[in-house]
């Protein structure tokens, strides 16, 4: 009966006591439970009325637990016409937010409609419940999926019709970011020969590194929500000195598989000073690419999404617009 008892009250214990928090995105039990706070409301694919952009799911992989939500201009669809493709990768610490969430389904209606291209937006598996290198892994085999439409008989008609796979596309904010620089680092070493990146866009990328870099807050709490958030997605990190989390750590960083890299960063981001280090670090390493960092004043991380409409926002979403339209013609 005690042992019983004993058994009981430890469980109690587990289902209340948590492991991580990290508020106010989530906080992580030691049962294993995950209470997450943003990012949990979910809108369907549509023809947007606004933009005129159509929107579906679509499954990524037979054997893997994703999909992605892919969006085409409607006159695009109308038409044989071939467009550049952008793959995306939505941010949240690699734990909150989905393909699925209206601040992501609503901004990649913007962007498509203002760019004239294809979209793919991947909903890779979330930590904790699946850590790292679960959205590693996903991410890759969407590009692979792309991939699959080079002859044409890809599993999905809009790619096979409207998809220029010369003009591919990543793109990402925060951990999408990071989701975007690990994958030029796997594609250096597995080509994928029937699609070509002409450029990749990392809009406030979540880097980090044990000791603070000049001008990076040394304020502890938050330092410490940044690794709590890190070693939360990651069981296995060495910390944040991780290559995966500190690109600057990784030997293999001169040969990232790119040619052409678009930085955004906002004045008032924690993660400012590590988007200007990425563009420091590639060229002392001798990376052969061009980089361009764009830095919006006053605002912010992510700002773009929770304002779109801010005229910083605006500038944003014509750049990255003009980016993909006028990179290698």
């Amino acid at each position: 009966m005690a042992n019983e008892l004993a058994s009981i009250l430890l469980q109690s214990s587990m289902e209340t006591e948590v492991l991580y928090d990290i508020s106010p995105y989530a906080k992580i039990y030691k049962d294993g439970r995950v209470e997450r706070f943003v990012g949990t409301e979910t809108v369907l694919p549509s023809l947007d009325e606004k933009t005129g952009v159509q929107s579906k799911d679509v499954s990524i992989s037979s054997d893997s637990a994703f999909s992605a939500r892919l969006y085409i201009p409607k006159a695009a669809a109308d038409s044989l016409q071939k467009l550049p493709v952008l793959v995306y990768f939505h941010g949240g610490g690699f734990i909150v937010e989905t393909a699925w969430s209206p601040t992501y389904h609503n901004y990649l209606n913007a962007l498509v409609a203002e760019a004239n291209i294809i979209a793919i937006s991947v909903d890779y598996r979330r930590a904790p419940e699946h850590p790292l290198p679960a959205a590693y892994d996903d991410s890759w085999t969407a590009l692979k999926w792309v991939a699959s439409h080079s002859t044409k008989d890809g599993p999905e008609e809009w790619m096979n019709s409207h998809a220029n796979l010369k003009k591919v596309f990543m793109a990402g904010d925060s951990a999408g970011s990071n989701i975007i620089h690990n994958m030029g680092i796997r594609l250096a070493e597995e080509t994928l020969k029937e699609i070509e990146f002409p450029g990749i866009i990392m809009v406030h990328p979540y880097f980090w590194g044990d000791d603070p870099l000049l001008l990076e807050t040394t304020e502890p709490e938050s330092r410490s929500l940044v690794e709590n958030l890190w070693r939360a997605a990651n069981r296995t990190t060495t910390g944040c000195d991780d290559p995966l989390m500190n690109p600057a750590m990784d030997p293999r960083l001169s040969g990232l598989a790119f040619h052409r890299i678009l930085i955004c960063v906002a004045e008032k981001d924690i993660f400012k000073q590590r988007g200007w280090y990425y563009k420091e670090v590639l060229n002392e390493r001798g990376w052969s690419g061009i980089v361009e960092v764009m830095e919006a004043p006053g605002e912010d991380h992510v700002f773009h999404l929770s304002n779109p409409g801010c005229d910083n926002a605006v500038k944003m979403m014509k750049k990255l617009a003009s980016f993909m339209n006028e990179v290698d013609k």
